[in-house]
């Protein structure tokens, strides 16, 4: 580790931060980046990145480490926004995390600056491990190393989910100092340390935008666009909505209607309608078989049929086949019935043992 260059992305919270005390007890002085990610120009969005900034500041320099902001603002809205709005417009169910994490922190950071070192740093909770694999090569035996991004030990907090998207060669170059801890360990070290931010809250909003509301961004740059909201079986109108980009399958709170609980089960985009059904769980919102489209596999692995998934950011993980059905699709026959099944999501695959992470591919009903 002491011959590597290594940069260490500091985000203000206290994950990233303990990344850097870790570093710096093994006698380390990482290059440290604020990677800086705003609102739009002029646009006054409720926005904790000068807090984060001063975090991020105070702790580098604690442990004597250089700290540059790195201005990624355009690829931002210029990449995540618009794959993010372009897939709400058509009815899907996006992940902007996930591509921020393919497009920006392993991305546009790289191209600007991250090409210099070995190693990129994060505060994910995630893991990796080598496998050696041996191939046939003009009739040679060869060893080569594969590297798999693997399952953190904190079912809760595992982040593997978000960063399924990534490519071969981004995570090469990936480093997960806090990956093996519990994050009860990783909040006792940095009081211990007496890091400034030790008992600051986890940030719950979209990657780089603190405090932003996911709806008031899709509204920010999609604006509103009324319509009917129906009951599946019967068609009687329930209610109205303020557009079908607000709402996705197998939602049920903050709906507002009376008579429920309601649960979201289908959209018509064309006809900009919304699908309800009454009553608690019903049926109408949950699948045990889907399709896949444009699996996107990290390492070049492909899984085997046995294989855990899940299909958002939960500690449970569910048992099923995954079918080669060609084109570029695969079956996803789950042993479980799945809420909330809908297009645009992405389902990650992992090993039957819920350890290594193949990769992930759109939902495609």
């Amino acid at each position: 580790m002491i011959d590597k260059r290594i940069a260490v992305l500091l985000s203000g919270g206290v994950d990233s931060s303990v990344v850097l005390c870790l570093l710096a007890r093994q006698g380390l002085h990482p290059d440290c980046f604020y990677i800086k990610i705003g609102p739009e120009e002029d646009e006054e969005w409720d926005c904790s990145s000068e807090e984060d900034m001063e975090m991020a500041t105070a702790v580098a320099r604690k442990y004597g480490c250089r700290l540059e902001v790195v201005d990624c603002h355009r690829e931002y809205w210029e990449q995540v926004t618009t794959y993010t709005m372009e897939k709400v417009k058509a009815g899907l169910t996006p992940n902007p995390d996930v591509m921020c994490n393919r497009l920006i922190k392993f991305g546009a950071f790289h191209e600007k600056c991250g090409h210099d070192y070995d190693l990129i740093a994060t505060g994910h909770y995630a893991q990796t491990e080598v496998e050696v694999v041996s191939e046939i090569v003009n009739g040679k035996s060869l060893n080569r190393k594969l590297k798999w991004l693997c399952t953190s030990p904190d079912p809760v907090k595992d982040q593997t989910d978000f960063l399924a998207q990534i490519y071969g060669w981004q995570l090469e170059k990936a480093f997960f100092p806090i990956g093996h801890l519990m994050k009860d360990e990783v909040r006792r070290i940095a009081e211990e340390e007496h890091l400034v931010n030790a008992r600051r809250r986890d940030s719950q909003g979209i990657c780089f935008l603190g405090k932003i509301d996911y709806d008031e961004y899709l509204r920010r740059y999609l604006g509103e666009l009324p319509g009917d909201v129906l009951e599946l079986e019967t068609g009687k109108l329930i209610g109205k909505h303020r557009g079908h980009w607000f709402y996705t399958i197998g939602q049920r709170k903050g709906l507002g209607f009376g008579g429920g609980p309601w649960f979201v089960v289908k959209k018509d985009v064309e006809q900009n309608l919304i699908y309800v059904s009454n009553g608690y769980d019903p049926a109408t919102v949950y699948k045990k078989d889907f399709l896949v489209r444009d699996f996107h596999s990290i390492n070049g692995m492909m899984p085997s049929e046995d294989i855990t998934f899940k299909i958002r950011h939960t500690p449970e993980f569910h048992r099923a086949k995954f079918v080669t059905m060609g084109d570029g699709k695969y079956s996803i026959q789950s042993e479980d019935n799945i809420h909330g099944v809908a297009p645009g999501q992405f389902c990650v695959v992992y090993d039957a043992d819920h350890h290594r992470c193949y990769g992930s591919g759109e939902i495609s009903l």
